[in-house]
Order: structure tokens, then sequence, then C-alpha cells
């Protein structure tokens, strides 16, 4: 007899970002990173003509953003910026869906590389990106400030196309 989880996987409406998303994705950046980025950092990023720019919405509709992905690309490479889910909804698949989405929509625009840092100890993040097919291609010591201890960031690369 198969077994169906009590709460199954979310299946987020994914979209690109839009200026008009600057203020839910400066909130919702704060929740998941020491220094979160502004409204008017994301205003620049999302103006900017080589970013794309990914939002996860709950399937409420338009207006609830639960997750975000933005990257920077230009001749063929790409660098992802940030990557953030809402606390609520971590674990659930959205930040899976994001990221195999913007590969797709990267190779869609002739990118055949793309890098990323994440912190080392970031376990979640980390076993995302392998599952994802990223392979560490170098380090970054005390790259990372905190409060205590700086941390280590992997750099991680993945083709695509």
């Amino acid at each position: 007899m198969p077994v169906f989880p009590l709460f199954p996987p979310l299946q987020p409406v994914l979209r690109d970002a839009d200026a008009d998303d600057c203020g839910t994705l400066a909130d919702l950046h704060a929740t998941g990173f020491e220094r979160g980025w502004s409204e008017h950092e994301f205003e620049r990023l999302l103006t900017d003509r080589h970013s794309v720019a990914h939002v996860a919405c709950g399937t409420g509709g338009h207006g609830d953003i639960i997750g975000a992905l933005l990257s920077r690309q230009v001749t063929g490479e790409a660098e992802i910026l940030t990557v953030v889910v809402r606390t609520t909804e971590r674990g659930m698949g959205v930040g899976r869906a994001m990221l195999h989405h913007h590969l797709d929509r990267l190779a869609e625009i002739g990118v055949r590389e793309v890098f990323l840092e994440v912190a080392e100890d970031n376990d979640a993040a980390c076993r995302l990106y392998e599952s994802a097919g990223f392979v560490e291609v170098g380090r970054r010591k005390a790259y990372y400030a905190r409060p205590g201890e700086a941390a280590t960031a992997l750099v991680l690369r993945r083709a695509v196309g």
C-alpha cells in the first residue's frame, strides 16, 4: 500500500521577479542571512540587464512570495548571488524547484557554466547544490563574516545546457 505524506511537498508557482517585488524580497532576504539586502539593493539588481531573478509564490497567488533566487550572467557564465526560502517553507522542495527552473532559464539564454558560493556549514544548501550537480572548485576561508568565527565559503560550479 502506498504511503502518502501528511503534508505533501509544496508546488510553488514560479515566475520572473520584477521591481514590484523589491520590498517583499528585502523582507524575505533578511530572514535568511546575517545581513539581508535592502529594497534599494534589490531594485538595483532587478533592473540590471545582466540579472536573472525568479520568485516562488505559494499556490495562493502572485503576492505570496515564499522564495527567491537571483543570479547575474554575462558571456556564457552566471553566478548565483542569493537563494532564500521563507522559514516556514524550508525543506519542502521550494529551493529545489526554484533552482531547477532557474538553471533551465539560464541554459535557454546561453549560459554554459554557473558558479555560486555557499557557507560550508550550510548543510541543507550544500545537499541541494550537490544533488543538482554542483561540484566544489575552490574555498574562501573566513569569507562570511559572523559573530564569533567567520565561515568558509565553498565555491561551486555546474555546467548547464
